[in-house]
């Protein structure tokens, strides 16, 4: 099994229910708060090894209660946590989320996930081998993430690319991405498929909700249907899917397979609320009808 290295942002999550995102000035009566962990770097992670895979994860945390709560977490769920680092006198970072029909309105502060250092990425790189798989986001410095994307290619590791949130000066270090995964927003903002090909990209799976998933590469474009469920909250679903996919390749699953099996978990996830604890594990899906 090869190893996955996530390297990302660890959040703690804040959600609320709402009939309507407030307007200016405006105090609404919501429900059902809950506070998960959460993060895109700390989902995938948790995805990933949920449903099969052997992770290491890259990330800072802030020396408090929350960081100290998403390490256990990140444990807990089977995650390599020797690469997270607790940044002294910093907070960890937050995300407030309103809900609203289904759909989350999110308001993000970085904190500890701005240290995110060169330094971090080299440690966590010192452990892989070629043909090992890294999987990152954007919700960390812009350059920081563009270097582990150069150092991972130059030791010959599979580079996966979630670029949320959408960020264009991402751009420049397309050329040591191998897959792209982005929502049909993300895609527009890049400009299109051919806009990533032209980047040197070799491929890019974009999800599509509900409507499924579109794989294309310079040879075509095929969309490919995702299962049908009662959506709840699709908080960490497309998480969901790009930890599970990898969680196929690492084990040598085909591309179209690894798709396949990621989609059907980020559905499963769509039925539960929460971030991280809505994950389903490998069995859930296997076993799922």
């Amino acid at each position: 099994m090869k190893k996955i290295i996530v390297v990302g942002s660890l959040n703690t999550d804040m959600v609320i229910r709402a009939p309507y995102c407030p307007k200016g000035g405006e105090t609404l009566t919501g429900s059902d708060f809950m506070v998960n962990c959460g993060g895109k770097g700390a989902n995938q992670a948790t995805a990933a090894a949920k449903l099969g895979g052997n992770v290491l994860m890259c990330g800072c945390v802030g020396d408090d209660m929350f960081g100290e709560n998403l390490i256990n977490h990140l444990a807990f769920a089977g995650v390599n946590t020797r690469h997270v680092r607790k940044v002294a006198g910093t907070p960890t970072g937050t995300a407030v989320i309103i809900v609203t029909n289904g759909e989350n309105r999110i308001v993000l502060d970085k904190g500890a996930n701005a240290c995110l250092s060169a330094e971090d990425i080299d440690a966590v790189l010192s452990e892989a081998r070629e043909g090992d798989i890294y999987l990152t986001q954007l919700e960390n410095p812009i350059d920081v993430i563009g270097y582990g994307l150069k150092r991972a290619k130059e030791k010959g590791l599979v580079t996966i690319l979630n670029p949320a949130p959408a960020d264009r000066a991402i751009s420049k270090y397309f050329t040591y991405v191998d897959f792209i995964t982005p929502n049909e927003s993300e895609l527009e903002l890049f400009g299109g498929k051919e806009a990533l090909f032209a980047n040197g990209i070799r491929a890019v799976i974009t999800t599509l909700g509900g409507d499924g998933y579109e794989y294309a590469d310079k040879e075509g474009v095929k969309q490919y249907p995702c299962i049908s469920v009662k959506v709840v909250d699709t908080t960490a679903a497309g998480d969901t899917f790009c930890g599970g996919m990898c969680a196929e390749l690492a084990i040598g699953k085909p591309l179209n397979e690894a798709m396949a099996f990621g989609s059907k978990a980020a559905s499963i996830t769509c039925t539960r609320r929460g971030a991280a604890t809505a994950i389903p594990y490998r069995n859930e899906v296997e076993n799922w009808k």
